[in-house]
């Protein structure tokens, strides 16, 4: 399989650091016939909004759009879970022809009256933008007549990438934005953007921001309320952990409210760090909140400083590849791999932009395979070419993982554990370990075969 050549049209979009001058081709749609690892725009705008727990999700389109999607997250929730049923319009051959908008109204105005949710989200699907039902007039007729936000989400799957659909989610989030009162928010106030509460995530990074004083308005959208993301106008700073999902709405923030925003991420303990301490820099008037930071980060490391430099004795020196949704996190990973002692070989993601690709190039070593929109045979053939004894990735790489007899960690958003934060590091760490010293591994045919070669 490592012989297998390359698309001449997929070229442009894998690097080899070291071997070339650096140009990385990004931002394409998929080539056509490949199975390429990457969601659609559908799936982008869906992970994006589902962990609003309060809000009713309706996907209009077929059944198997909706089962595709249907708890997509592992995004738990401190209330109510209406985020977690999967609701469709189940469009069919005769609605292809005489149109979907009788049944949306229909569906809609059912579910809202059952349930009494405080919004509604209503994506759009490839079979609606072809048949062109007017969404937006239903729903604006149905906020009408029920009297909470019924937004459209124009996330038809064949007119974009996965970054499309953030886009669209980030659009319909911004017509909530600025509905609510924000009298009694606190000064030294934050919105975590991008941060969707996979395992409790957002649970654990609220705890610290409330240890140094920091008050959270509202977290989006991990664990999301409607009426929180309706008055988050009145934070100070929005701290953008998944960059690529959120920042178009941090942007629109900025620009209508006069709302700063950096970027964050929670993952690893430099990244975790890094992020707190920018947060308590930003309030510099209020050095009680700096202070209050050092003392909490000195702690958390302390802690969990003995048990990872146990796993790192066992785990160092071994090979690691990367295939994640945004290459944000993609930074972060490979930081914590370096931590705990590991190559990373291989790094690619789903919608890395040129800035992405030059961080990326720029962390790793040379010889380190950087890949845009992949697909699984790439994937397998650069695997087995640098002898990774790690995959990390998501739900569609997990049986590549397997098949090629290797460990996997999952880090994607179907995980139910969390793996944010300084807690989240001893998890990963602890899940890297067990998967890669797992003694099953023996027992897969590659790695049996590789060991009968090597055998006297």
């Amino acid at each position: 399989m490592a012989s297998i050549p390359i698309l001449k049209e997929r070229e442009k979009q894998i690097h080899r650091k070291g071997a070339q001058p650096f140009s990385l081709t990004c931002g394409q749609h998929s080539l056509a016939g490949v199975v390429s690892q990457r969601a659609c725009v559908f799936c982008g705008s869906r992970v994006v909004l589902y962990p609003i727990a309060d809000a009713l999700h309706l996907i209009h389109g077929p059944v198997g759009c909706a089962a595709y999607t249907w708890d997509i997250r592992g995004a738990l929730s401190s209330g109510p879970e209406l985020h977690r049923l999967s609701f469709t319009t189940d469009l069919r051959e005769k609605d292809v022809i005489f149109g979907g908008e009788k049944k949306l109204q229909r569906a809609l105005t059912e579910l809202i009256d059952a349930y009494q949710p405080r919004a509604a989200f209503v994506y759009s699907t490839c079979i609606v933008g072809i048949i062109g039902d007017d969404v937006a007039a239903v729903c604006r007729q149905v906020a009408r007549e029920k009297g909470i936000p019924v937004l459209p989400v124009h996330s038809e799957g064949f007119k974009g990438t996965k970054k499309d659909g953030y886009k669209a989610a980030c659009e319909a989030l911004f017509q909530l934005v600025g509905q609510g009162q924000v009298d009694r928010i606190d000064p030294c106030s934050i919105n975590i953007l991008g941060e969707f509460n996979i395992g409790g995530e957002a649970w654990i990074i609220k705890s610290y921001y409330e240890k140094m004083g920091v008050a959270v308005v509202a977290t989006m959208t991990g664990d999301g309320r409607v009426d929180a993301i309706r008055r988050s106008h009145g934070a100070a700073l929005n701290v953008v952990q998944c960059s690529g999902a959120m920042t178009t709405l941090a942007e629109m923030m900025q620009e209508r409210y006069g709302i700063p925003y950096i970027r964050a991420s929670y993952f690893g303990l430099e990244d975790t760090s890094k992020a707190l301490y920018d947060v308590a820099a930003h309030f510099a008037g209020n050095p009680e909140i700096m202070t209050r930071t050092q003392s909490l980060v000195r702690e958390e490391i302390s802690a969990i400083t003995p048990e990872l430099q146990q796993i790192k004795a066992a785990v160092s020196g071994k090979r690691a590849a990367i295939y994640v949704g945004g290459a944000f996190k993609a930074f972060s990973l490979i930081k914590a791999l370096r931590y705990l002692g590991m190559d990373v070989v291989l790094v690619g993601s789903q919608t890395g932009n040129d800035a992405d690709y030059q961080t990326l190039r720029e962390m790793c070593d040379d010889g380190t395979i950087i890949l845009d929109d992949a697909n699984p045979l790439e994937l397998s053939k650069y695997i087995i070419e640098k002898g990774a004894d790690l995959f990390i990735g998501g739900v569609k790489e997990r049986p590549i993982a397997y098949k090629m007899g290797i460990g996997f960690c999952d880090h994607n958003h179907e995980r139910k554990i969390p793996l944010a934060g300084y807690e989240g590091m001893l998890h990963f760490a602890r899940e890297v370990y067990r998967s890669v010293t797992s003694p099953v591994w023996r027992f897969a045919p590659t790695r049996a075969a590789a060991a009968k070669e090597v055998s006297p």
